[in-house]
C-alpha cells in the first residue's frame, strides 16, 4: 500500500467514525472532524470529563493519539514522572469509549499495518529477502536439565 492510498483510509476511517451518510461527506475530512467536535461538545453538555490514562508503549501509535486528541480540541497530557508511554485525556466517558478510541484503534490498525509494510519491503531490498521471523529451537529445558549435578 502506498503513502497515498493510507492516507485516504485514514481519511475514511474518520468519516466513518464521525456518523458521515453520503460519498461527498466521505471524501471531506474537515467536515468529520467538526462533526466529532460536536459530538464532543454535546457529550460534554450531558456529562462531566474524566480523566482517562492511556498507555500506548510504540512511539508512533502514541504521535497518533496525541494528534487525534489535539485534533478534537483536547490536550493531551502527562504528569511529572510518568512515563512516556502514558497519556491522559480529560472527556466525557462516553466520548473516549464510543469516539475517541475505536478511531484511534481503527487508525492505528491501518498506520501499523502500513509500518509493518514498508519495513519488510526495506529490510527485503537493503537487508535480507528472508523476512521471517526466527525458528524456535526445540522446547525448552526442563527445570534442572543443563546445570552439572553434583
Amino acid at each position: 500500500m502506498g503513502e497515498a492510498e493510507l492516507l485516504e483510509k485514514l481519511r475514511k476511517i474518520e468519516a466513518l467514525h464521525s456518523g458521515a451518510t453520503s460519498d461527498g461527506e466521505r471524501e471531506a475530512a474537515r467536515a468529520a472532524a467538526e462533526r466529532i467536535k460536536a459530538r464532543l461538545a454535546e457529550a460534554r453538555a450531558r456529562e462531566p470529563d474524566v480523566e482517562t490514562i492511556y498507555t500506548l508503549p510504540d512511539p508512533w501509535t502514541r504521535k497518533l493519539f496525541v494528534a487525534l486528541c489535539r485534533r478534537y480540541g483536547l490536550q493531551p497530557y502527562r504528569r511529572p514522572r510518568q512515563r512516556s508511554s502514558t497519556v491522559q485525556v480529560l472527556a466525557p466517558a462516553t466520548f473516549h469509549e464510543t469516539t475517541l478510541w475505536p478511531q484511534f484503534k481503527a487508525l492505528a490498525a491501518e498506520l501499523t499495518k502500513h509500518l509493518a509494510e514498508v519495513t519488510d519491503r526495506v529490510v527485503r531490498e537493503v537487508v535480507h529477502a528472508d523476512t521471517s521471523e526466527a525458528a524456535e529451537a526445540g522446547p525448552p529445558k526442563a527445570l534442572g536439565q543443563g546445570a552439572a549435578s553434583e
